[in-house]
């Protein structure tokens, strides 16, 4: 049996007495594009800055590609071939999208005109090649996630974790994101994503794990993981969630 990408024992995270994340293991695989998905206050993003050395976990151990990295810094954790986006895109808004790209680059890259020719490969994979020079403060709001995701690249990921890229997209940005995203994974690169439009999770992930207040509740493929009917009370609530079933029954 191959050995996981990412591998999370027992995790756990607590702030100010509540448990953010209680208990959570999971295993990613190299090569594969999964989800995390859970109504909002779950505890996704805590179990990626976990994940990621942003926060220390209470208990519990995150091994990549072989090596301990519990709570080890972030920028270690990049140099390793872990890299996040973030749910709020902050670009550096006085410097081009030629720039903020670069500043991915830089992480193994010193010389600024190497870094600056990356940059623009890069920004081909992501569809902003011809806004290069543009101010990244004069970006759209899918043009900036498409950044986000460019400068993540930037560092030459192994991994690769999204939070909510497709967060605030109309339903035409999102159809347009996801063959990107699947372009990546085809690349060699692992993709680990947080997300609530389902469209996008039913149509990229081969495997998605369910958190709801801080555990683990389901896992399985898309179709399987929606069918469940802890995760559907997660979401709507128990007294929805039995409305409906009492109402495909009547039906």
């Amino acid at each position: 049996m191959s050995r996981p990408l990412l591998e999370i024992e027992n995790v756990s995270k607590t702030f100010g007495g509540l448990k953010a994340v209680s208990s959570v293991s999971l295993r990613v695989e190299a090569g594969t594009l999964c989800a995390l998905i859970g109504p909002n206050g779950a505890g996704k993003t805590t179990l990626f800055a976990l994940m990621t050395g942003f926060i220390k976990p209470d208990q519990g151990s995150v091994r990549f590609d072989g090596t301990d990295i519990t709570g080890q810094a972030p920028h270690l954790n990049a140099r390793l071939g872990m890299a996040r986006t973030f749910q709020i895109v902050q670009p550096f808004a006085a410097q081009t999208v030629r720039e903020n790209i670069a500043v991915g680059v830089h992480l193994h890259e010193r010389d600024r005109r190497v870094a600056l020719e990356g940059a623009g490969q890069i920004a081909q994979q992501v569809g902003l090649a011809d806004q290069l020079e543009k101010p990244a403060s004069d970006l759209t709001v899918a043009g900036r996630k498409r950044l986000e995701l460019a400068r993540a690249l930037g560092t030459e990921p192994k991994l690769l974790l999204l939070d909510e890229v497709l967060a605030g997209l109309n339903p035409q940005e999102i159809s347009d994101m996801i063959p990107v995203i699947k372009a990546i994974c085809a690349s060699g690169i692992t993709v680990f994503l947080i997300e609530h439009v389902m469209q996008a999770v039913m149509s990229l992930a081969g495997h998605v794990w369910v958190l709801s207040q801080g555990q683990l509740i389901a896992s399985g493929s898309p179709e399987v993981v929606t069918q469940n009917d802890a995760v559907v009370e997660a979401y709507l609530g128990k007294g929805t969630a039995a409305r409906l079933r009492a109402k495909g029954s009547a039906a």
